[in-house]
């Protein structure tokens, strides 16, 4: 029995391995709600959605920290994110 529960553990990491490998920059100001959320952890759609309605009552974001004005982004989501978190350059490629 022990045998299959680290068969089972294992198997679970190397599952989510790759979507924790994953995670990457995206231009905050570019991207869509989906990819804002695929790619920054903690943020699901609705905050992502969040992110894309802010910007477009408010002009594009200068600064990751401009972040924290969106209702549901923290300084604890901010940190996480960081250094994923882009103002200038291109979005992260979307995924199919």
């Amino acid at each position: 029995m022990k045998m299959y529960k680290r068969l089972f553990a294992g198997t679970a990491a190397c599952l989510l391995l790759p979507v924790m490998v994953f995670a990457g920059p995206v231009n905050v100001n570019t991207a869509d709600a989906e990819t804002i959320s695929q790619e920054l952890q903690g943020v699901g759609l609705s905050r992502a959605q969040a992110i894309v309605e802010y910007r477009k009552a408010n002009g594009p974001f200068k600064s990751a920290e401009d972040l924290i004005a969106v209702k549901g982004i923290g300084e604890r989501t901010l940190e996480i994110n960081r250094e994923n978190i882009l103002v200038e350059g291109p979005a992260a490629p979307k995924r199919n």
